[in-house]
């Protein structure tokens, strides 16, 4: 229950009920599971690119030839990058930063992986740098600290859209998001 209550997000009745889960399991489901988190442990890794997890270095996006290379998404989280994939509208590569700027959980500039994606603009070959932060204070404390960081080199910055999500309605809507889409708005074509 120790080891189980160590996880984000799991507390102490959820982890009680986890071991007791884990002590009901037949000893081949228990010994599967068991040789499924020692195989991702040794197996995965980071990319040396963008940090993204893989069995492979580089990981599977940064070594395909048909992405475009001149554009980088950076995202707080390797798990981030799984719904940007999944919209099927992104091309470019990615640069996981592996936190975000949050002092009250102990996590500052050095934490994060900043002078890699520095290292990487600082090639030529990136023309846009698409900060994609969550939109909440430590997301944007982070999207600023990066934009500022990468301040003078050749590469475009960008910030995702954001604004009233499609199918929702004005009235549910809260004053940030109301005001992010009002401030983010674009020209209708005809």
């Amino acid at each position: 229950m120790e080891l189980l209550g160590l996880m984000p997000g799991v507390g102490e009745k959820t982890a009680e009920r986890l071991a007791y889960h884990i002590l009901r399991l037949s000893k081949e489901e228990a010994l599967a599971l068991s040789d499924a988190i020692r195989e991702v442990k040794e197996k995965v890794k980071q990319c040396s690119v963008c940090n993204q997890f893989a069995e492979v270095d580089p990981c599977p996006i940064c070594a395909d030839p048909r992405r475009d290379r001149a554009v980088i998404c950076v995202v707080e989280d390797a798990r981030d990058v799984v719904p940007i994939e999944q919209s099927g509208s992104y091309r470019g590569l990615y640069h996981v930063l592996c936190g975000r700027l949050a002092p009250l959980e102990g996590m500052e500039p050095e934490d994060l992986t900043v002078d890699g994606l520095l290292r990487r603009v600082q090639s030529g070959d990136v023309q846009e740098v698409i900060l994609a932060t969550n939109p909440d204070m430590e997301g944007e404390a982070t999207a600023l600290y990066v934009r500022q960081a990468l301040e003078g080199l050749p590469a475009k910055v960008t910030r995702l859209a954001r604004g009233v999500p499609s199918g929702s309605q004005l009235d549910y809507a809260n004053p940030a998001i109301l005001a992010d889409a009002l401030e983010g708005r674009r020209e209708m074509k005809k």
